[in-house]
């Protein structure tokens, strides 16, 4: 049993915070550059078997990269995707129901048109032919279809079709493109990796006076490798009359916010900076995001002073600010003062969650305490929490990284009574502690009732199988699961990767 006392509120949590001692390597699956441009990091193993960042940096392990944990979700009224023009449409009604029915097969006959563009066949004189409505519900169609298909065949050829379809649509009467229309223009060219054509329709929505919004920064900057290049984007949208940051408070958090989705740590703290020297003041979403950026980072004494800052600036932590608080703590080892930080909570009104208890258990899994973990899940339950899945596979990943297997199959057994469906990160977690206790045809069949289930591998969970049978000295049954993998068609542009495996 862990007894733990109450403490005052932020003064309390940075206390705590300056006792933690943390590793400063990266442990999740991002770059050790603060998340910037990352080499190729692919290396072969000793089994022959040519591993990616993704491999390398734990995923085997079956855990959530700390991004995924960590996820700070966007103030109220941000769209999930802005691509639709923020417009949202109820299919209830019949009417509503015949009209995007028709719409989409307008949209599959104008698919079908692009399709045939080249020499011998005009795309314009075949569109005007058809004389269909052009709305923003046509086009956005239309467009989806292009960005859904693009593929290593026709990605020379779709940015091309794209911009086609768009100029010829905004040449028709009674319609204009919107800012979400030209986003999705930029996905097909993102996706093609057509970056200097982003730019171009980036200057035109600029000249025309057209508003440019978060998902348009998220695609330009996703593009611009360069670090300058990102430092002059970020510039130029802080300095926009036109940039629609709503729902944020200014455009530095929009920005703040869209680069912490990214993980681009180093030029969140250039953000930050530039943000203060401008005489901006921060707020907790500001704080929050540059918290983890600097955790992250590993730059501890810098998060002790943020905290500092934030409680000097008469801030109170949010849910998510306890969130990150929690996982430190966790990973830091400090199951009493996490417990204190809990009780805390509780009393100032803010009840702690599911979230925040997976959290805690995640930085106690990956500091080696299953005791602390496993108080804390009965301590979430009794509190009337019910774990979800990423609950049970953070509490599954950490007893497989410590070589206890069967307490590991309990609780995936626990969650399956429950009914929570195991995600990628639960079977990968399931099969790595299964190849450790040498059961590698159970691994396999976890790996086919895996796919079964509508849950695709990803190449670690092959890799790492692949490795391990390779390892036991089972080269044929490791040829199998590559075969397996061919045989559904799943990254067969990786195949390379398994040294010494021919196709037949």
């Amino acid at each position: 049993m862990i007894t733990g006392a109450h403490l005052p509120p932020l003064r309390a949590a940075r206390a705590i915070s300056a006792r933690l001692c943390l590793s400063r390597r990266l442990c999740c699956n991002g770059s050790r550059n603060g998340g910037e441009s990352p080499p190729d990091t692919a290396q072969r193993n000793g089994d022959g078997v040519r591993e990616g960042a993704e491999e390398v940096a734990g995923l085997n392990a079956g855990r959530f990269p700390r991004e995924v944990v960590l996820q700070l979700p966007p103030p109220r009224g941000q769209p999930e995707n802005d691509d639709d023009d923020g417009e949202t449409f109820s299919p209830g009604q019949d009417s509503r129901r015949r009209f995007f029915g028709d719409v989409r097969l307008e949209a599959d006959r104008i698919f079908r048109i692009l399709l045939q563009d080249g020499p011998g066949f005009s795309t314009r004189h075949a569109l005007d032919e058809m004389r269909p409505k052009v709305s923003i519900e046509l086009v956005r169609e239309v467009l989806f279809r292009i960005v859904v298909s693009v593929d290593s065949v026709n990605r020379e050829r779709y940015p091309k079709l794209a911009y086609k379809f768009f100029i010829w649509a905004g040449q028709q009467e009674g319609y204009q493109h919107s800012t979400s229309m030209y986003n999705l223009v930029m996905k097909v060219f993102a996706e093609c990796g057509e970056v200097k054509a982003m730019w171009r329709l980036f200057e035109e929505m600029a000249a025309k006076g057209l508003p440019v919004s978060s998902r348009t920064f998220h695609l330009l900057i996703c593009a611009s490798v360069k670090v300058g290049l990102r430092r002059r984007l970020v510039e130029r949208f802080i300095r926009s009359s036109t940039f629609n940051y709503r729902p944020f408070r200014n455009a530095f958090n929009a920005i703040l916010y869209t680069l912490l989705t990214i993980e681009q740590y180093s030029l969140i703290e250039w953000v930050h900076e530039k943000m203060i020297l401008e005489g901006y003041s921060p707020d907790v979403l500001t704080y929050n995001v540059v918290l983890r950026a600097k955790y992250m980072l590993g730059k501890l004494d810098q998060f002790h002073q943020l905290l500092d800052e934030m409680g000097k600036n008469g801030l109170t932590p949010d849910l998510h600010t306890y969130n990150l608080l929690l996982h430190v703590l966790g990973k830091g080892d400090k199951p009493l003062a996490a417990l204190n930080l809990l009780n805390y909570m509780s009393d100032v009104g803010c009840r702690p969650n599911v979230l925040h208890f997976t959290n805690l258990i995640d930085g106690l899994g990956r500091a080696g305490n299953l005791e602390a973990c496993r108080y804390f899940f009965d301590e979430m339950m009794k509190k009337g929490c019910d774990p979800d899945v990423v609950c049970y596979t953070v509490m599954i990943a950490s007893y497989v990284a410590a070589g206890e297997f069967e307490e590991a199959q309990r609780f995936f057994d626990d969650m399956l009574m429950r009914g929570q469906l195991p995600n990628v990160y639960t079977y990968n977690s399931m099969i790595q502690g299964l190849c450790a206790v040498g059961e590698f045809d159970k691994a396999f069949t976890m790996l086919k009732d895996m796919d079964s289930h509508g849950c695709t591998p990803n190449f670690s969970v092959y890799s790492s199988l692949v490795r391990r049978l390779r390892n036991a000295g089972k080269d044929t049954q490791a040829n199998n699961v590559i075969k397996y993998m061919t045989d559904k068609g799943h990254y067969l542009h990786l195949l390379s990767r398994f040294g010494g495996f021919r196709r037949c």
